[in-house]
């Protein structure tokens, strides 16, 4: 920052005024494009452990990881593309894990067009589980949108299987902010009365926020 002092001469100070004026709009020129190509540049920020849903024991998380995860994405194959995607598993000491997905879609328009794929994916996961695996009870329902960014949806899946008695609830969302979308899942032992709904309404708000703070 420069400081002018009082023994500049008024013709000086009008001198460094008229360099100072002229040099502006080049300045402002140059912060504007640093500004596109550093937001052009910038990944999505993720989830922090303590941002999913409380458990009784801590949430922990792996690095934020380029590509799919290893085992896929849950009730969502072949949906998230490879390239340009990221992901971070979370766990607790106990049966309770989770997983975030993320993209950059080249358009809004191709991203808007995933949003729409991972939805009937995720309400059509309990008839393809059923499909998949005779003996399984499977239901997929829709929680609805949240208004967060360009929107969010929750689904969840119950599973059971009668013969050896085990029953698992999954929680899903997708949400967009841009050309950015992801998708948060979380899952552990129980019913759709043991998922914490309400809690994982906010972390989905927090994950569509958190695309691009």
């Amino acid at each position: 920052m420069v400081t002018f002092r009082s023994v500049i001469a008024v013709s000086g100070a009008a001198a460094l005024g008229l360099v100072a004026v002229a040099a502006a709009p080049a300045a402002t020129a140059s912060d504007a494009r640093t500004a596109v190509a550093a937001a052009a540049n910038r990944q999505p920020a993720f989830l922090s452990p303590g941002q999913m849903p409380p458990s009784s024991t801590p949430w922990t998380a792996d690095p934020v990881t380029r590509g799919l995860p290893e085992t896929g994405v849950f009730c969502s194959p072949d949906t998230f593309p490879e390239q340009g995607t990221r992901h971070r598993t979370f766990r607790t000491e106990l049966d309770t894990g989770g997983v975030q997905v993320t993209t950059v879609a080249s358009t809004e328009a191709k991203a808007a067009a995933l949003v729409e794929a991972l939805r009937q994916a995720l309400l059509s996961c309990g008839e393809r589980i059923e499909q998949q695996y005779p003996g399984t009870d499977a239901s997929s329902l829709f929680h609805g949108k949240l208004a967060v960014e360009e929107g969010a949806y929750v689904y969840s899946l119950d599973t059971a299987n009668p013969e050896i008695g085990n029953t698992d609830i999954h929680l899903f969302s997708v949400g967009r902010d841009g050309r950015a979308v992801t998708y948060v899942q979380w899952g552990q032992m129980g019913d759709l009365e043991d998922a914490p709904l309400t809690a994982f309404q906010n972390t989905t708000r927090t994950a569509v926020n958190k695309l691009y703070p």
